[in-house]
């Protein structure tokens, strides 16, 4: 069996080609709903292939190394229009990083909107690897009806869902097939020295001999080839699906790729199931997988087919299936008999950037939730789950809005478990902005032993980021050393909740005085002291509010990177900067320092003023004294909660 993934922006009709691709031959085709990816068995000339669907929403293209992980060729879909070349360049990036060899399908052409030459050159601004033309198209009247083979110069009409019929090269097309012919051979003699000495001598290249050197070439990741069509009138589809079975590498690429020693099958997704519990699909990448052999370092417990093929034996070389009853089987993995390993980094994807907080709707289903949560974990590596150390609850933290709803709608539907997600509050913490000086005395009697304890101290602004410091200077024992300790843990207790009711930090305390009692006095005493004098003390000391601020980089577009300062800006942060992104063509690395509390409008404004193309990692780089409206409004807002 042969992979492709069929990726692109929404809109671009992946589907409606992964169809026509899928109908070319009259057997029925099999297909395998698998959350944001559809996977579609078919045959054509005597090959069985898979054609992996992946949803084309702005986050699923950094998704998108899964179904990769699984891929001999990618084949974008994009629109027939220059002006959206942007919205591809996730994409385009994505396919480069995996190192998957790359076609094109310019999908629409009955509603072109520029030139394919166009359309080629915007594409080319997100690719270091040289799209090249194979086919242009055939106009009439404005409108396309057919397509010139560019290398075998042959010239085909398309018919309404049918194969295109092949006919004499139109007189009008005649120079104009020319010039792109020859644009295209001097690009492919770029890689090849015999194609360029053929060129130089003015000697025509034998077809046959094109061909070969078009399918290393394509192989090599050298060019990306690109074609033209319609999908939803079958127009085009045909050339494609030959391109892709003459010129696509099998199977033993990829399992080079991916390590190419004792590997055996790759996991590329995973899916929680009722009645089957965990399913993860896997592509064999070399010999025969059967049902109870080991993999993974255990026996496969079962094997499924796509479309619900059961009761399958085996899964022979580069042949796609579902296996069941296997725990150790993750994915996101490449697997050989006795061990797993994790897959190579660019199958990852970008770190998630949403976060949610999510807490059953029942009380009572806090296990159930926490169980449901980590196995959704083990079957999608693009999401993470850990315990949020303010709520107790879980933070989930996902690729965005539609990773989400996905998620969600897993818990309750294949777990049973109904749940509430908020975001998650920025983590404040409080302060002190002036040195005062605090005597307390605890005193307490109630017949027999009381309690005593007089503490004074001195209470001032450490450095930021120094957390609590304690000091003592006391002379002449009028607090006993074996006291000391206890006055250290009240102030540190006072420390939990400060005046404005968060946490404070970058407190220092010396202790200079006291007393004691020979019998009053305890541990007790002394800690309720240290603590009800730090308490007051910065009470007294002007408390000032600190609002945690990360560092973002920002994967942008550089058409985009423009409405970042206004973006940055818009949500009081400070632009650090940008420059090129040395690994990606066309793409931009924004750099600003924002609150944490705007992170959840950065995930929309970034969607909003890009197209939905950039996305941001996050973390923590430093807290900042934030005075006026906004910190009295955060201030009773966390009291009122």
């Amino acid at each position: 069996m042969r992979c492709i993934t069929v990726l692109g922006p929404s809109q671009s009709g992946k589907s409606e080609l992964v169809r026509a691709l899928a109908s070319l031959e009259s057997a029925p085709a099999r297909t395998e709903a698998a959350g944001h990816m559809t996977l579609t068995a078919f045959g054509f000339m005597g090959e069985d292939w898979c054609a992996i669907d992946m949803a084309g929403g702005p986050e699923y293209s950094r998704m998108a190394g899964a179904p990769l992980l699984a891929s001999d060729a990618a084949v974008l879909c994009v629109a027939p229009d220059p002006d959206e070349a942007v919205l591809v360049a996730p994409w385009l990036r994505a396919v480069e990083a995996a190192g998957t060899p790359c076609f094109i399908f310019i999908n629409r052409m009955d509603a072109a909107k520029g030139r394919v030459r166009d359309i080629a050159a915007a594409l080319q601004a997100y690719t270091e690897h040289t799209i090249v033309l194979r086919q242009i198209p055939i106009r009439e009247g404005g409108q396309v009806v057919g397509a010139v083979d560019l290398i075998s110069e042959r010239a085909w009409r398309y018919r309404e869902g049918q194969t295109s019929d092949l006919i004499e090269l139109p007189q009008d097309v005649a120079e104009r097939e020319h010039e792109a012919r020859a644009e295209l051979l001097e690009h492919m003699s770029d890689y090849d020295d015999a194609l360029l000495e053929e060129l130089i001598e003015d000697r025509e290249p034998a077809t046959g001999a094109l061909f070969s050197i078009a399918r290393r070439e394509t192989q090599d990741r050298a060019v990306i080839p690109a074609f033209l069509g319609a999908a939803s009138h079958k127009n085009g589809v045909m050339r494609l699906m030959k391109a892709l079975r003459h010129e696509a590498p099998d199977v033993s690429a990829l399992h080079k790729r991916l390590g190419g020693r004792e590997e055996i099958a790759v996991g590329f997704h995973a899916q929680n199931r009722k009645h089957l519990g965990k399913c993860t699909f896997v592509r064999v990448l070399s010999g025969k997988l059967g049902s109870g052999e080991q993999l993974g370092g255990s026996g496969v417990g079962g094997l499924v087919g796509l479309g619900g093929k059961a009761g399958l034996d085996r899964l022979g070389t580069g042949e796609v299936g579902l296996a069941v009853k296997s725990d150790q089987l993750n994915a996101g993995q490449v697997f050989t008999a006795a061990a797993s390993a994790p897959a190579p980094d660019w199958s990852k994807g970008a770190p998630p950037a949403l976060a949610r907080i999510v807490a059953p709707a029942n009380e009572r289903d806090e296990v159930r939730l926490s169980s449901a949560l980590t196995r959704l974990a083990e079957a999608d590596p693009m999401l993470t789950s850990q315990p949020d150390p303010e709520t107790g609850h879980a933070l989930l933290k996902v690729q965005g809005v539609m990773h989400l709803r996905e998620t969600l709608a897993a818990l309750t539907d294949d777990f049973g478990v109904d749940v509430r997600a908020e975001p998650p509050a920025p983590q404040y913490l409080e302060t002190i902005s002036a040195q005062v000086e605090e005597h307390y005395r605890h005193r307490k009697q109630s017949g027999g032993a009381g309690q005593f304890a007089d503490v004074s101290v001195i209470v001032k602004p450490a450095e930021r980021g120094a957390g609590f410091q304690f000091d003592e200077v006391v002379k002449g024992g009028v607090v006993p050393r074996n006291y000391i300790p206890a006055v250290e843990e009240g102030a540190r207790e006072a420390l939990d909740k400060g005046p404005l009711g968060f946490r404070a930090t970058d407190v220092a305390v010396t202790l200079t005085d006291g007393k004691y009692h020979a019998v009053d006095s305890s541990d007790f005493a002394f800690r309720t002291a240290g603590r009800m004098a730090l308490r007051e003390a910065m009470r007294k000391a002007g408390p000032v509010l600190l609002q945690p601020i990360e560092r973002v980089e920002i994967h942008v577009p550089s058409v985009h990177s423009g409405a970042m300062v206004s973006v940055i800006s818009g949500l009081k942060g400070q632009v650090l900067g940008f420059d090129r992104d040395p690994a990606y063509r066309g793409w931009d690395i924004f750099r600003a320092l924002l609150p944490a509390s705007a992170a959840e409008e950065l995930v929309m404004a970034l969607g909003s003023s890009t197209q939905g193309t950039a996305w941001h990692e996050a973390e923590f780089d430093h807290f900042e004294e934030l005075y006026g409206r906004e910190a009295e409004r955060i201030s009773k807002e966390h009291a009122e909660a």
